[in-house]
């Protein structure tokens, strides 16, 4: 066993909750043991499904079929509740602290707008709520004289 595979302990919590391997008719199924070490292998190391190491894993065609098959059968979603509530029960799970993950990324300088400097004549642009009940810039009255556009 590698670093990084399922031990004969978590895969016996494991295997009574994925599907019952197909009979194998013509060529033999991939053990799912060796099939689910390979699809962690790829959510752990995050390389494209084609760069599994064929000879400890088997065919990415393999493990990335039974990987989207698993998410539409709700394979994923019956595992982490079963991992949950066993955790739970254990007293492992603290449900009165919890984390909000959030990422905070910097626009590029030129893509953040223009600066805050006075416009010509020295006066600053302010919206329409600064100055009371006036009309927002963009709007204007319609002047007399103005035909409709013909480009249209």
């Amino acid at each position: 066993m590698s670093r990084g595979e399922f031990t004969d302990a978590q895969w016996e919590r494991l295997v009574g909750l994925l599907p019952p391997q197909r009979p194998a008719r013509g060529r033999p199924n991939k053990d799912h043991r060796v099939v689910l070490n390979g699809i962690c292998w790829v959510l752990r190391t995050g390389v494209p499904w084609r760069e599994v190491p064929r000879e400890r894993f088997g065919s990415w065609k393999t493990l990335s079929s039974r990987f989207y098959r698993w998410q539409e059968a709700g394979v994923w979603a019956r595992i982490l509740r079963q991992l949950q509530a066993e955790a739970n029960e254990d007293g492992r799970l603290d449900w009165t602290l919890h984390y909000v993950d959030a990422s905070v990324v910097r626009a590029h300088q030129h893509a953040a707008g223009a600066r805050g400097t006075p416009r010509k004549g020295g006066r600053q642009k302010r919206s329409g709520a600064a100055k009371g009940a006036s009309r927002p810039s963009s709007m204007s009255e319609p002047r007399d004289g103005a035909a409709p556009s013909s480009l249209y």
